[in-house]
């Protein structure tokens, strides 16, 4: 097996009977050989430690600050799957549209995530953000976040549950957030 997936992650067009896996599976599997083998690799990548899973974290919350729609969805694998709140999609498609209305409607958008957990391929992380809407009113958000990555440090799965609250400008804790463009 792992002859295999080493041939795969060369690019190797293998018969995938020899997994021992069903014809459903069969097609799952040549997709995620597939993209293995095409997607570039997106460092750090797993098994996390501390240190790796804190610059993952910081990686993301930086690439969420820019507010890219196109350039953030490079972190994800081609069929990332989402679920955000009472949302559920996948594909870098379904995730660039998402972002793009999200930041459309969400203006003066900052965000700091906070490094919850790691084990292997997962990172937990806690967030909060602030923005405006076009009327000018303010609100923050918090909320947990679930990565699972593959082995080329794409994130595959994101679950992500936030709540919404309005706030007075006057009391916005996230004034000034810097965006760091180093990574």
């Amino acid at each position: 097996m792992i002859l295999l997936v080493s041939r795969a992650l060369c690019g190797q067009r293998l018969p995938l009977q020899h997994l021992g896996i069903g014809i459903r599976s069969r097609a799952r599997a040549s997709r995620v050989f597939a993209t293995v083998a095409e997607e570039p690799i997106k460092y750090p990548i797993p098994p996390f430690t501390e240190e790796t899973a804190l610059q993952k974290t910081r990686a993301a919350q930086d690439a969420w600050n820019t507010r890219d729609h196109n350039k953030v969805p490079l972190s994800y694998t081609p069929d990332c799957e989402w679920h955000v709140s009472e949302k559920f999609f996948s594909g870098r498609e379904a995730i660039t549209a998402f972002l793009k209305a999200k930041w459309e409607e969400e203006l003066d958008y900052r965000l700091v995530k906070e490094l919850w957990a790691y084990n292997g391929n997962r990172i937990a992380v806690r967030f909060e953000y602030e923005y405006h809407d076009a009327d000018g009113k303010w609100f923050r958000a918090h909320g947990n976040e679930n990565w699972e990555f593959n082995e080329r440090g794409l994130m595959q799965i994101r679950d992500a549950c936030i709540n919404k609250v309005p706030i007075e400008q006057s009391v916005r804790r996230l004034k000034g957030w810097e965006v760091h463009d180093d990574k």
